[in-house]
């Protein structure tokens, strides 16, 4: 047992108000003291008890690590081709996906799991901790559960999206991919996976079809969430929340029943909102401020894929929350790492209280203000996972 005092904090963000002032529990001139992976102690820093090593803040924010609860990392190949081309006039569509699968396809076990790795110690350097991560870019039984499996060894925030768009060998037969999806290919998936999703939209699978995906997953042991409303009005949000699912992603076109379904479903189906994907489409941004008035719960996450979403900044999606969707920046750092933590249904992540994960990153700031105050400046500088110094 070893323990480190993290000391001379300007401002502690803790997540809980019962340690600290407003929703983010924040304490000023604060210390947190981390017990191997654990917080073990957090308070005033002239309160803190002695400790094994002492590491000074310099006045500096600490805050949760992030925690991104949406990303697609386990891909090969590059789309700068058809950014560049929709920068310049071409609309998104949920075609575009096609081009990963043949690249991804393509790759070896090894090259999937460089580039994931790669992709996990640049968003660790942003100050992310915890990421969930999906597979979609397969789309055979044996390309699908080798992704999860590449996936498992690095998080344990894992989901089966077999159900990403309908499988170009079964381009003439969508019944026929749901039932690869449902069957063969969710055997061989389900023991590598915690969740199941879905892309509930036009162009890849309607209503009746998540439904079906969804349920079998369930009865598989595995927790729905679901791609929902992101390029048009649908069935998503609903569906999320008629099956309990543990997030609405995306949310982004929401009649007002879809934001009453959120809000009655806050304590069960968080709202996820991807700026990042916005921002890389053009695309109308989601109204987080009408969703959080009505009571739902929001959180932040990058969507980090190679088509929509090409970034693994936490901190930029904060800053395009606060600028562009109605966020106070107070509310964008909590959906970036408590809210994150409730749309995993985690209680041991997103916050720094004590008996929590030890994930804490450390800005080059006095305040977790500047995270969007100052949107592009590297201000993480330095990150601890399960109470090791990670960057």
């Amino acid at each position: 047992m070893s323990t480190t005092v993290i000391g001379n904090i300007g401002s502690l963000v803790t997540n809980d108000p019962a340690l600290g002032a407003g929703p983010l529990g924040l304490v000023e001139n604060a210390a947190v003291v981390v017990e191997d992976d654990r917080i073990a102690w957090v308070g005033p820093a002239a309160k803190a008890p002695p400790a094994d090593t002492a590491f000074d803040a310099q006045g500096r924010a600490l805050i949760p690590g992030f925690v991104d609860s949406h990303s697609h990392l386990v891909f090969a190949g590059d789309r700068t081709a058809e950014f560049n081309a929709r920068m310049s006039g071409r609309s998104y569509s949920a075609g575009g996906i096609r081009t990963t699968v043949a690249a991804t396809r393509a790759a070896s076990d090894a090259e999937l799991e460089a580039n994931l790795v790669r992709h996990l110690d640049e968003a660790r350097r942003q100050g992310t901790t915890t990421f969930e991560t999906k597979s979609g870019y397969g789309l055979t039984v044996a390309d699908e559960a080798r992704a999860l499996r590449i996936a498992a060894a690095h998080t344990e925030e894992v989901t089966y999206l077999g159900a990403h768009i309908v499988s170009p060998d079964y381009a003439e037969d969508p019944a026929g991919y749901v039932g690869l999806v449902t069957g063969e290919m969710l055997a061989a998936c389900a023991p590598y996976a915690r969740w199941v999703d879905v892309f509930c939209e036009k162009g890849a699978f309607d209503g009746d079809q998540a439904r079906a995906i969804l349920t079998a997953g369930a009865a598989a042991g595995l927790i729905p969430r679901v791609h929902a409303n992101q390029l048009s009005y649908g069935p998503g949000v609903q569906l999320a929340v008629e099956l309990g699912a543990a997030s609405a992603d995306h949310c982004t076109h929401l009649t007002d029943a879809d934001v009453d379904a959120l809000a009655q479903a806050a304590d069960t189906t968080v709202a996820t909102l991807l700026p990042g994907a916005e921002f890389s489409t053009r695309a109308q941004w989601p109204d987080a401020r009408r969703l959080l008035d009505a009571g739902a719960t929001v959180a932040l996450s990058t969507d980090c894929n190679p088509g929509s979403s090409y970034t693994s900044s936490m901190p930029f999606c904060i800053a395009l929350a606060v600028r562009d969707m109605g966020m106070t920046p107070d509310e964008a750092v909590w959906s970036a790492t408590a809210g994150g933590a409730r749309a995993l249904r985690r209680t041991d992540i997103g916050v720094l209280t004590p008996g929590a994960r030890a994930d804490l990153a450390l800005l080059e700031a006095p305040s977790h203000v500047h995270l969007a105050y100052r949107p592009g400046v590297p201000l993480v500088s330095a990150v601890w996972q399960r109470g090791v110094r990670a960057a």
